[in-house]
């Protein structure tokens, strides 16, 4: 993928896009730029498929123009006899807004009881969880945050139809003084995640083996004709994919497979639910550490002998997102293929403003 020809646009012509695109549909200016903000920091990082383009995508199909998300939502905090607990009502506001202002207050919560948790009712989706936690850990958090994803479209082991949602995980590890960035464990609990078959069918590339299946049940590596994902590690993935739904279950949500489509099940709930929790490092602490380590010096210890000893192949989680991180930097912008200008172009238009001229932009090095 990295053999792509990419464009180099600058970040405040991606966001000035996306920012207008969001207001056009109704929401308010903080919401539009965190929706900017949060489209820039994934495709800063490399991350294509949870970039601006799949954000009004799913606000297209499942958002503003439908009944999942609403512009200007306000959010209820519920009252909760806990003290590094708090439990939301989104009421269907903005995702990405919901997850920076929820990761805010489990930081906060951190820094006083060393622990805090954020459960988020009536959500819509947050896109890419990996950056919430990501930001964390450049903070120097350890963050975790699940969700469920916006639609059933997963087959459960062994089974025929589609129950689960993709329902990421993501950690993130304050690792960036002991390696140089952030670990960052962060994947759905398919083989593939939907928006990655969108990416590839706009790339024209074929998925990998076992990654869906067609409206028949039967595999296929087709793009085009994708009905279904297949979870990855077969009963691996389903119990993680498990978790989400259960988590879920607790803080209120309901129904899987009635998630995000509206019709025909009435006094039911339709919407995502998220769960946020970052940790402070020190509250973890035994104080310890061998041969006088302190604890960042022990955590790069322990990481340097995990890839020593002839395993200098392997890669950390979160290093592909740092080099990407790395190859924006030095190209001073955001890195897009000629078919992504093309899906932003159809959005400027949408919003009245000038589309983009692909030659105008350096080619990425």
């Amino acid at each position: 993928m990295m053999s792509e020809k990419f464009y180099v646009v600058p970040e405040a012509e991606h966001n000035a896009v996306v920012q207008a695109a969001y207001l056009k549909r109704g929401f308010n200016l903080e919401e539009s730029q965190a929706a900017a903000k949060f489209s820039a920091y994934a495709s800063w990082h490399g991350i294509r498929t949870h970039n601006a383009i799949k954000a009004l995508h799913l606000d297209d199909h499942f958002g503003s123009k439908s009944n999942g998300c609403v512009p200007d939502a306000g959010i209820e905090k519920r009252e909760t006899k806990f003290a590094a607990s708090q439990i939301w009502n989104a009421n269907k506001k903005l995702g990405q807004a919901t997850a920076y202002a929820a990761m805010e207050e489990a930081i906060a919560m951190a820094d006083k009881y060393g622990i805090g948790q954020v459960s988020v009712d009536n959500a819509f989706h947050y896109l890419w969880g990996g950056g919430y936690v990501m930001d964390a850990a450049k903070r120097g958090y350890i963050a975790y945050t699940n969700c469920t994803a916006a639609l059933a479209e997963v087959v459960p082991f062994m089974g025929k139809h589609p129950t689960l949602g993709t329902n990421p995980h993501s950690w993130g590890f304050p690792t960036t003084e002991a390696i140089g960035f952030p670990i960052v464990i962060d994947w759905a609990t398919s083989v593939v995640a939907m928006g990655r078959v969108q990416q590839f069918k706009r790339e024209g590339q074929s998925l990998p083996p076992d990654a869906a299946v067609d409206a028949d049940g039967k595999m296929t590596t087709d793009p085009n004709k994708v009905a279904a994902l297949s979870t990855f590690g077969r009963h691996k993935g389903y119990g993680l994919s498990m978790i989400n739904e259960i988590v879920a279950a607790l803080i209120g949500g309901s129904l899987p497979t009635i998630r995000c489509r509206w019709e025909g099940v009435e006094n039911e709930k339709h919407t995502p639910a998220f769960y946020f929790q970052v940790i402070h490092p020190d509250a973890m602490s035994g104080n310890q550490f061998a041969q006088g380590r302190s604890q960042s010096e022990n955590l790069k210890a322990v990481l340097e002998d995990i890839v020593g000893h002839g395993n200098d192949a392997c890669l950390l989680p979160g290093q592909i997102e740092a080099n990407s991180a790395a190859r924006s930097q030095k190209n001073q912008g955001l890195l897009f293929s000629s078919a992504e200008i093309e899906e932003f172009n159809a959005i400027a238009k949408e919003c009245g403003l000038a589309v983009w001229d692909e030659s105008s932009f350096p080619v990425a090095v």
